[in-house]
């Protein structure tokens, strides 16, 4: 699967595309994250992206012409176009059943904003899938954009080392929270394993994990809701 990031701070991807999973993925060919800066298609010599919003108020926006022109020439850099995807609070909450929907995707093409954000023309223009990581602000669509490429490359067969990893991931197939998971020692500073998982019971395993999924589910659902 391909990964095109637009971003006007490609360097803050440095570290993170060398480290653990995705690195391995993109060593054995699985993924492929490609950087675009939005500076490389302005025309003045200062190399402008943003400008004053008409009518007032504080911040920059982030114009549309070179926004435009990397996107549509990014789109070109490959057999087919990717799905456009801009990451901004506005958009539909990341969630897991987004995450799998974005991994039938072959390519993604991940729009991260700076400043005050984007022109509006660049929605009513290009029309990408508008994605939030939260109901919070960010400084830019970078750790957003990383968010998703974290979550979706879980979902390419051949990335985890078990297959049935993201089966059993909070979340997954079920909409349950994980159930709690213990290894060695037995005993920890007065906290032993609950003896079910040590009784090689593997059915009983299975309902008793089942059965603190939903518990636990229901604990912290109930919590969020009265803000606890």
């Amino acid at each position: 699967m391909r990964f095109d990031v637009l971003t006007l701070f490609p360097g803050l991807f440095d570290s993170y595309l060398d480290q653990s999973l995705l690195k391995l993925a993109i060593d054995r060919e699985l993924v492929d994250v490609r950087l675009w800066n939005y500076r490389d298609w302005t025309k003045d010599k200062r190399r402008s992206v943003d400008d004053k919003p008409f009518g007032g108020g504080p911040g920059m926006l982030i114009s549309c012409p070179p926004v435009f022109d990397c996107v549509e020439a990014v789109q070109a850099d490959g057999p087919e176009p990717g799905q456009l995807v801009m990451l901004t609070p506005q958009g539909r909450r990341l969630d897991q059943k987004l995450v799998g929907e974005l991994s039938t995707h072959k390519r993604l093409l991940l729009l991260c904003g700076r400043y005050e954000g984007f022109d509006e023309r660049i929605r009513d223009g290009l029309k990408p899938l508008e994605i939030s990581a939260g109901d919070f602000i960010a400084n830019g669509g970078e750790v957003p954009a990383m968010m998703i490429i974290d979550t979706v490359i879980r979902l390419i067969p051949g990335v985890l080392g078990d297959e049935t990893s993201s089966k059993y991931d909070s979340f997954s197939e079920s909409g349950l929270l994980e159930y709690p998971q213990y290894t060695r020692p037995r005993e920890f500073r007065g906290m032993p394993v609950p003896d079910i998982l040590l009784s090689g019971n593997h059915e009983e395993i299975a309902r008793w994990r089942d059965e603190q999924s939903r518990q636990r589910t229901e604990k912290r659902r109930q919590a969020g809701e009265q803000g606890v």
